[in-house]
């Protein structure tokens, strides 16, 4: 199939990028204090990414018994080898570990408080559900907003809007935009930043390209010739940069007020 379509719906979705990219965050970031609070907000995007790729896993393979062949092989291929990547990568030592968890163990080494994000996880691991979790123990409104969002597009079971979501509103921007200042305010408080470090060119080794070409053939085998499918993927796809930009936001206003996420 041709990837005319991709390249239309990248288009569409350019102005709302190019804003996501000049963001004024990629400037406020520039301190240890800065970068610690940047965390205590994106480690919401690293965590709801995993609900997108297990709603994806669960619609386009088998994960039931008895098993039986599902859906395209080179998207089960996609969809698995994320997942692997993503739920028990390896840690500096070796160790396996979920980029989750890894995350949360740069935060406390950073000295940012996971207080907030622990919170949340332990009100869903109580089987409070997830909207409501999510308002009982999120603070701030742009956090809050981001995450609606993304359960609201899960629960609506549209896949190809989950699939647009999970292509074009995804971490391919985080690694490159901030490696330079993580390695900048890594010579301010030595070893402080290390993990956090790890785990950004971790993403940059495991993820590049390949994963962005297999999620565009993913989104184009699942809206084929449809063009309502196509309208509804770029508009999730637009809406997904757009709550990026709102959780950004929120970034912004907490350094300048000198806050982070579990204080607010």
């Amino acid at each position: 199939m041709s990837s005319t379509r991709i390249q239309l719906l990248k288009a569409s979705i350019l102005p709302v990028r190019d804003r996501l990219i000049a963001h004024p965050v990629y400037q406020a970031v520039r301190t240890p204090a800065s970068l610690r609070t940047f965390m205590e907000f994106h480690v919401y995007a690293v965590w709801d990414f995993m609900s997108l790729l297990k709603t994806l896993q669960q619609s386009l393979t088998c994960i039931q018994v008895p098993w039986v062949p599902t859906g395209n092989a080179d998207t089960r291929y996609l969809i698995n080898e994320i997942v692997v990547g993503e739920e028990s990568d390896v840690d500096e030592q070796g160790q396996r570990i979920s980029h989750f968890e890894l995350y949360l163990r740069a935060m406390r080494e950073a000295g940012a408080s996971p207080e907030a994000i622990d919170r949340l996880m332990a009100r869903i691991s109580a089987g409070v559900p997830v909207g409501k979790a999510i308002d009982e123990a999120v603070g701030p409104e742009s956090v809050r907003e981001f995450l609606h969002f993304t359960f609201d597009t899960i629960a609506s079971g549209d896949i190809a809007r989950v699939a647009a979501v999970f292509t074009f509103g995804r971490e391919d921007l985080i690694p490159d935009l901030f490696l330079p200042i993580v390695q900048e305010l890594s010579k301010e408080e030595p070893g402080v930043f290390q993990t956090f470090r790890y785990y950004l060119e971790r993403h940059i080794a495991v993820d590049g390209d390949h994963h962005s070409h297999l999620a565009m053939a993913m989104l184009e085998g699942l809206c084929g010739e449809d063009d309502i499918k196509w309208q509804a993927a770029a508009l999730a796809a637009r809406d997904a940069l757009e709550a990026r930009i709102v959780l950004w936001d929120g970034v912004v206003a907490a350094i300048g007020a000198g806050e982070g996420v579990a204080v607010a």
